[in-house]
């Protein structure tokens, strides 16, 4: 299948996790409802690794691979008790949204760090991301 596929896939995903953590989390402790949250994502991507046989694929990380997702999870950790933490005050909506000026980020990190080069078109996106984040948070 094309990356397009798999994107929108994920964007299906990243959407359903927003509410449904918002609601398994009601009354929870933050930390605990993303630990949990965690453990589940540890079998499920395990179960998936048996199943497809590319459990063995682990084997094959450099060091270089294995320091980078280390800190990626690292990341995530971070992430995701932020995240929980104001969907316990926030609405889904709302703090899904403005999670979502991560792809301000990514693009700005990318271009910075990995030498990605974005077009202007591609930077005006960006900029409409930060305005279309700014208009569904904006209480008006």
């Amino acid at each position: 299948m094309a990356w397009q596929v798999w994107a929108l896939a994920s964007a299906v995903f990243t959407a359903m996790t927003a509410v449904l953590a918002r609601a398994g989390s009601a009354g929870a402790d933050t930390d605990a409802a993303a630990f949990l949250r965690s453990m589940v994502i540890v079998a499920a991507l395990g179960a998936l690794c048996l199943a497809t046989g590319q459990w063995q694929g682990l084997r094959a990380l450099s060091g270089r691979n294995l320091g980078y997702l280390s800190l990626s999870g690292l990341a995530t950790a971070g992430s995701w008790a932020c995240y929980f933490r104001a969907l316990k005050v926030g609405g889904a909506a709302q703090v899904a949204t403005l999670n979502k000026l991560s792809i301000v980020l990514v693009a700005v990190f990318g271009a910075t760090l990995l030498g990605e080069r974005l077009s202007g078109v591609n930077w005006l996106g960006v900029g409409l991301v930060v305005v279309g984040a700014y208009l569904l948070t904006w209480r008006g």
